[in-house]
């Protein structure tokens, strides 16, 4: 997987931005790519190393995930609940990480859909 592929990937998904909001906190996340749908994150990577992604996710998932999975982790940033990082050079395909970005992106517009009816 490259991250042009994966940008364009997530970029292909109906009313998503991408943004690289972090630097104004640090310098050192000038590099964190983040795509959003209705204003909010589902995904996010870093750009200068691209080896791992972080989704949106639920705790059941998460759960199934880490049971199966060894390529996984917590995200860098505890305070972000219901995510989790996903090693590109693990024991995750790329289909299953297609599939997981896609499922962040289904649970965070499901959930800010309703809010704006």
């Amino acid at each position: 997987m490259n991250i042009e592929d994966f940008r364009e990937y997530c970029l292909s998904m109906e009313g998503v931005t991408e943004k690289t909001p972090f630097g104004k906190f640090a310098r050192r996340y000038d590099s964190i790519l983040v795509f959003y749908v209705l204003d909010h994150m589902f995904c996010f990577v870093d750009m200068d190393n691209f080896s791992f992604v972080n989704v949106k996710s639920t705790p059941e998932e998460i759960e199934d995930i880490r049971i199966n999975h060894s390529s996984v982790s917590n995200p860098l940033n505890q305070s972000l609940k219901h995510w989790i990082q996903l090693d590109f050079n693990g024991d995750i395909p790329d289909t299953m990480i297609y599939s997981l970005v896609r499922r962040a992106y289904d649970i965070v517009k499901e959930k800010y859909t309703k809010k704006h009816r």
